[in-house]
């Protein structure tokens, strides 16, 4: 992880007074009590981070304090004087910003429209916007973030990683006195991840208040001031992060002790099961080659923009490639479109669960029955009675929870939603899976269950590619790991000799 140095010039939390109060918030959804009589505080100029499980609460209450929810009761308080936020706008208002963990972008936007929406700069002539200037300032802010990044692309044409730092820079333009970052570290690298706590130390000695939510409880330890933990819905506690350790914020959040965080089984490899040779695309791969094994776990690694995913997509049919050739069991692999990539038995678990993973508006059910109707079906007719089985079944074997089969998928946790992808690609039984990104936003406990649920598909003897920004999940989990840079393979180290400075040095240009 990047080190970071705290601002001499933050004065201590606790001798700071709070910007931001919110008292007895409770919040309810059919089936589900999502907040229960929450007390949380925030203080000028400090970060401080919001940690529990998935369902733990942690976004609703993000979106009470943006107005995108209305709270059932309590209230909330600025500078000691209650506040009104019924709306989006009413929080911009009043400088409350929102990094939401699902972006808020509007697709066919560039990046620069995207941060400036709805305060685009004015031209002389009325009713005309000043681009040049827009242009600048976006470019500034992207600048500041440290990423290699075309302000005037639309945002559909960004990575997962590009988007969540237009996300940051549309926040941080607005000169808010509150912001809240719900997962903003979920897709980046360390790189990235360095100018993003560069940027907070600036904020947090300007005086903003940031509310940091992440999973990745090594960065609360690098950034945070105080920290509360979220269980089930209550505040378990609030401390000073000098009063924790790793181990006694995982046991606040999970209400039990994990031992080993990613537990990596031996694996046996066995015949080569997917190979790439020479697969080039054009300005986006550059002769990529690497092979998987049946019951091996190989990781893909690389800074954002070095075309891991861009390599998933063309196995998975997605996209074409120019050249080279794709092989699957020595045979050439030839798919035109991911139904083509799913009756050959590869799965993709994408990485932007809620646009690319699911059909938000359908149930549990459907989604996970959806890549393998044929299973469900009889002269074209879906058994419900069958699909409901099997749904009832991934639910219980993954843990998912949901008050029913029958609950809209996007009414469920980000962690949730993301056993419902995994649910979705266990029941086409695919005999190579790609997993892009996936914990991705998930909390401890679920991560584990996932790394579980991956050994069991090894051991199984599913070939796996694992796209990762986190470098300790790629050490942990890979057989091997092929390291990539600007779009082609800048190296393949062996699980005994991959360290993360080897990988860091592969993934910016190193030979």
């Amino acid at each position: 992880m990047p080190e970071v140095i705290h601002s001499p010039s933050v004065t201590p939390a606790d001798n700071q007074t709070s910007v931001l109060e919110m008292r007895s918030i409770s919040k309810a959804f059919p089936g589900v009590r999502a907040l229960d009589g929450v007390d949380f505080e925030v203080k000028r100029g400090e970060v401080h981070a919001l940690v529990g499980e998935n369902g733990a609460g942690k976004s609703t209450l993000m979106k009470i304090l943006a107005g995108a929810q209305s709270a059932d009761s309590g209230e909330i308080l600025l500078d000691g004087e209650a506040a009104t936020i019924d709306s989006p706008q009413k929080a911009m208002d009043l400088g409350i910003s929102i990094i939401y963990q699902e972006f808020n972008l509007v697709p066919y936007l560039s990046a620069a429209e995207n941060i400036f929406l709805g305060r685009e700069p004015r031209a002389a002539i009325p009713g005309f916007v000043d681009f040049r200037t827009m242009h600048a300032q976006a470019q500034s802010l992207i600048d500041d973030l440290g990423v290699k990044l075309d302000i005037r692309e639309t945002v559909n044409r960004l990575s997962v990683a590009q988007q969540q730092m237009v996300e940051i820079a549309k926040a941080t333009s607005r000169q808010a006195r509150i912001i809240a970052m719900d997962e903003p570290s979920a897709t980046l690298t360390d790189y990235e991840l360095a100018h993003l706590f560069a940027l907070i130390e600036r904020l947090k000695s300007q005086g903003v208040a940031i509310v940091y939510i992440s999973h990745r409880l090594e960065e609360i330890f690098q950034i945070a001031d105080r920290v509360t933990v979220f269980r089930d819905g209550h505040v378990v506690g609030t401390r000073p992060v000098g009063e924790l350790d790793r181990e006694t914020v995982i046991q606040m959040m999970v209400g039990r002790e994990i031992k080993q965080q990613i537990p990596k089984e031996a694996a046996t490899p066995g015949e080569v099961v997917l190979e790439l040779k020479n697969v080039s695309r054009a300005g986006v791969l550059n002769n990529i080659s690497f092979a998987v094994r049946a019951g091996e776990i190989v990781g893909l690694a690389g800074l954002v923009g070095a075309g891991r995913t861009e390599v998933a997509r063309v196995i998975f049919g997605a996209d074409s490639y120019d050249s080279g050739e794709i092989l699957l069991d020595g045979q050439p692999l030839r798919v035109k479109n991911p139904r083509d990539a799913i009756g050959a038995g590869v799965g993709l678990v994408t990485e932007d669960r809620k646009a690319l993973g699911l059909i938000l508006g359908m149930a549990v059910r459907e989604n996970i029955t959806l890549a393998n109707l044929a299973e469900v079906s009889r002269l074209s007719f879906i058994n419900q009675r069958k699909e409901k089985q099997v749904a009832r079944q991934y639910v219980d074997d993954l843990a998912i929870k949901t008050p029913s089969v029958e609950q809209q998928v996007q009414n469920l946790s980000g962690g949730n939603q993301q056993k419902v992808v995994l649910a979705k690609w266990l029941f086409t039984q695919s005999r190579v899976l790609i997993f892009d990104e996936p914990t991705r936003g998930i909390d401890v406990g679920s991560k584990v269950e996932i790394y579980q649920l991956m050994n069991r598909l090894a051991a199984n003897g599913t070939a796996i590619i694992m796209i990762s920004s986190e470098l300790p999940e790629v050490l942990g989990m890979s057989d091997r790991i092929v390291v990539m840079h600007e779009g082609s393979v800048a190296g393949e180290l062996s699980r005994s000799e991959a360290t993360q400075e080897k990988i860091m040095h592969l993934a910016t240009g190193g030979q």
